[in-house]
């Protein structure tokens, strides 16, 4: 058994049955909708199909991050038990959780000054979040220590790529991430702009293309350009969606057609209600492990 846990938030945007199984204990940020607060739970209180529904009907979530207290009743059993913990929390970019885990760090160390307790910012999101939660899961069980753990994350974070498009772009305006008028425009046009996370763990428009079939293609030849080792990556690969479960599937099979030593199959994940609150539905978003991510 490792002596140290790693833990996250519910913005990992991975299957409830994974964190269980891996024994990764982690922090429910919360939304409210329709009066009513939700922990962001991986689909426990609320299934995702019924969360985009609501939103589709006209539903507008807010969201609530993590606080103080909440990390410190995340860490403070662990670290009664003898435990050294490493948080890797949500990207300081379109979040400030990680101050909220930073204060609540040094409360901690405080009182277990004999514990480590190492906080690392993902500069990630959604499933791209929790493909590096995966990836530290594997270094953990390969024997690395904490410190060498934290040390690997801290080289690497920038080099997982966060690449995606919408076809709906009324949540993206609503949030301030592209202009009303760029919406009225993009979706009369049908523009599906493809983003991506940059060096700060902010999301920025990279290209606009017309057409959902055309988008389908340029994020797949975006990863081709940005893989290690191109096309013969070998890597795992991660989607995750915001119920457009299709056409996050026509993007995965383009994908396995252009990849083909993938580690494993395409992941398809749903992006759960804290991401989606900001999203709304008809987001494909995809993760890859490719060369040093760029402002």
């Amino acid at each position: 058994m490792s002596d140290y846990s790693i833990t996250c938030c519910s913005t990992v945007d991975l299957p409830l049955e994974y964190l269980n199984e891996k024994d990764i204990p982690f922090a429910c940020f919360h939304f409210q909708m329709d009066g009513r607060d939700y922990p962001d739970d991986l689909g426990k209180s609320i299934s995702f199909e019924d969360f985009y529904k609501r939103i589709a009907a006209g539903a507008m979530p807010t969201t609530s991050q993590v606080n103080v207290d909440q990390y410190i009743m995340l860490w403070e059993p662990l670290l009664k038990q003898g435990k050294d913990v490493l948080h890797i929390s949500l990207s300081s970019g379109i979040s400030g959780a990680v101050n909220s885990a930073i204060i609540a760090q040094t409360e901690m160390l405080k009182k277990y000054p004999e514990r480590k307790l190492m906080v690392v910012d993902s500069l990630a999101a959604s499933s791209g979040y929790g493909m590096l939660v995966d990836a530290a899961i594997e270094m953990q069980s390969r024997g690395f220590s904490i410190d060498d753990l934290y040390q690997w994350l801290e080289e690497n974070i920038l080099n997982l790529h966060h690449w995606f498009f919408s076809t709906d772009l009324r949540h993206y305006k609503r949030g301030g991430r592209i202009s009303a008028a760029s919406a009225v425009i993009g979706t009369v046009l049908t523009i599906c702009p493809l983003m991506n996370v940059n060096s700060r763990g902010e999301l920025k428009i990279r290209k606009k293309v017309h057409g959902k079939n055309h988008v389908f293609q340029e994020i797949v030849r975006t990863m081709m350009q940005h893989a290690q080792n191109g096309t013969d990556y070998s890597g795992k690969c991660f989607i995750s969606n915001s119920a457009c479960y299709d056409d996050a599937r026509a993007v995965a099979d383009l994908i396995k057609e252009k990849f083909p030593n993938l580690d494993g199959d395409v992941s398809i994940n749903s992006i759960g209600t804290v991401i989606g609150s900001h999203t709304g539905p008809g987001t494909v978003a995809l993760f890859f492990w490719g060369d040093k991510r760029e402002d």
